[in-house]
């Protein structure tokens, strides 16, 4: 080998060794940095003082786990059972079960409280492909004014004037339910499907003017099975939302799946509008455009915040509502002696099925108490939407939390603590009638529709809208949970509960 060749093979070896050097050093100094930055967060960050783990105070990784897995909700109660009613479950994060919260931290601002509370963590929020967002993700001001476009359309004016949409679709979920029965007396129902049927073709028929015919097919529609897969998809992605440049570059090189998904969920909301609006406000019956058209200030939306909050009305005012339903159904049929008496007292009631009207049911206590009881123990958003404090920090509860602290209230974990509920895991609607073993019950603690100027838009129509399919359906039919179905609760979270099959045999009352 000549000199030149030695050399060569010389400063290729010294080279390799010092890109391995380098490579070990850089990995070393990332570790370096990661412990010491845990060993501060864990005893000298702000948020020291406040009781949790020392491994979620340590990093992050902890909730991003519980978040991938789908178990997050598990997470957060074992952490408040443990360390109390305000915790910290991340480096950055506080959860609190406390009822005092939700006035320090989603209440109404006063004079002296506003810019001190916490707001939106909109960093946590995902943005439409349009880039207008809607409502949920908006900004105050933008929430407000578009909050007071769409308020029409919810009030309890419009809910009068919306009656016959939501009992035409009822009225076909229980006429389906009887043809599949002199069909197959033996049939297994999946009641979240049916439920799930109801609840989409009713919101798309008042937000579109046209349902998307689920009742009719006995499928889910293309869309709506579009939903179901982003949201579980879009609750794992939000875990990259924590890390900024991470986040970018991912934005950058999304695989080409992600997005097409999400240019066909968007394409579908924005087909829809179109159509809808092509048709003016000469539309039979009365929904959500006829409202928000037929005032002045239907003409300060733009048309990307039409097609964003079309979007959101198609999974908040759907999905939610028939999870309710389903989780009712369930915790009536595993609490044989509930489901009697409301069976007694729906039926008792009403002559016919056709007496059952949105007005009549209102007044049934037993049912509304059974909806309450059944939104404490199955929320359908079971998890804390995350707030954030202001540069100067806020007071929570009496407690000084410093600033840029993100700040959740979990509903499921709040609502089956022991500190603010007794018999927090047992189904007890009479709790909410005034039954004195449940006297101290905080029953401020429940919040279900959120709090605040934020709260959900459309909870009257929600409720409404439930009660009338409860009565509807247990008038009509009796239940038979499968034995397949007896441990249907214990389900994921991905934001929403990754529901399972709820598998009953039905037959005429």
């Amino acid at each position: 080998m000549s000199a030149t060749d030695q050399t060569s093979s010389l400063v290729r070896v010294l080279q390799a060794a010092t890109v391995s050097q380098i490579t070990t050093t850089v990995v070393l100094l990332l570790i370096v940095r990661f412990i010491v930055r845990g060993i501060f967060r864990v005893y000298f960050h702000p948020l020291s003082r406040f009781p949790g783990p020392k491994l979620s105070a340590f990093t992050r990784l902890p909730t991003h786990r519980a978040t991938w897995k789908g178990n997050m909700h598990h997470y957060v109660g074992k952490i408040h059972r443990e360390y109390g009613d305000i915790v910290r479950i991340s480096p950055d994060e506080l959860s609190i079960i406390d009822p005092g919260a939700w006035k320090d931290v989603q209440g109404h601002p006063t004079k002296n409280t506003k810019g001190s509370m916490p707001s939106k963590h909109f960093a946590r929020y995902g943005r439409p492909l349009n880039g207008e967002v809607g409502m949920i993700s908006a900004r105050d001001d933008s929430h407000a004014r578009q909050r007071r476009i769409f308020n029409p359309a919810f009030s309890d004016r419009a809910l009068k004037q919306q009656t016959p949409l939501f009992t035409k679709y009822i009225d076909k979920l229980v006429q389906k339910l009887k043809e599949g029965l002199e069909e197959d007396p033996d049939r297994k129902w999946d009641m979240v499907r049916m439920y799930n049927y109801t609840t989409f073709d009713v919101m798309a028929d008042l937000t579109f003017g046209a349902p998307l015919h689920m009742l009719d097919n006995g499928d889910y529609d293309p869309w709506v099975k579009l939903i179901f897969a982003s949201i579980k998809m879009g609750t794992r992605i939000s875990i990259l939302t924590h890390y900024p440049l991470l986040f970018r570059q991912f934005k950058r090189f999304v695989p080409q799946t992600v997005n097409k998904k999400r240019v066909q969920h968007a394409r579908f909301a924005v087909d829809r509008v179109t159509k809808r609006l092509e048709q003016g406000r000469e539309t039979e019956g009365v929904d959500v455009w006829d409202l928000v058209l037929a005032q002045e200030d239907g003409k300060g939306l733009t048309r990307g915040e039409m097609d964003s909050n079309a979007g959101l009305f198609m999974i908040a005012g759907t999905e939610t509502t028939a999870t309710l339903v389903s989780g009712l159904t369930y915790l009536l049929l595993q609490n044989p002696e509930c489901m009697k008496k409301l069976l007694a007292e729906i039926r008792d009631s009403f002559a016919t099925v056709e007496d059952i009207s949105m007005e009549s049911i209102a007044a049934l206590p037993y049912l509304n108490a059974c909806i309450k009881e059944a939104l404490r123990l199955y929320p359908p958003v079971p998890v804390g939407l995350p707030r954030l404090t202001p540069p100067d920090g806020s007071t929570v509860c009496g407690q000084y939390i410093p600033p840029n602290t993100a700040l959740t209230m979990p509903h499921l974990a709040m609502y089956t603590s022991p500190r603010n509920f007794k018999d927090p895991l047992s189904f007890v609607p009479g709790r909410w009638m005034g039954d004195e073993r449940y006297a101290d019950d905080r029953r401020e603690a429940w919040q279900p529709f959120s709090y605040g100027s934020r709260d959900c838009l459309g909870k009257n129509m929600a409720n409404h809208e439930m009660r009338l399919m409860v009565a509807k359906v247990l008038y009509t039919f009796d239940f038979e949970l499968c034995p397949e179905s007896e441990n249907w609760k214990d389900q994921a979270v991905f934001n929403l509960w990754e529901k399972h099959p709820l598998f009953c045999k039905l037959k005429l009352a």
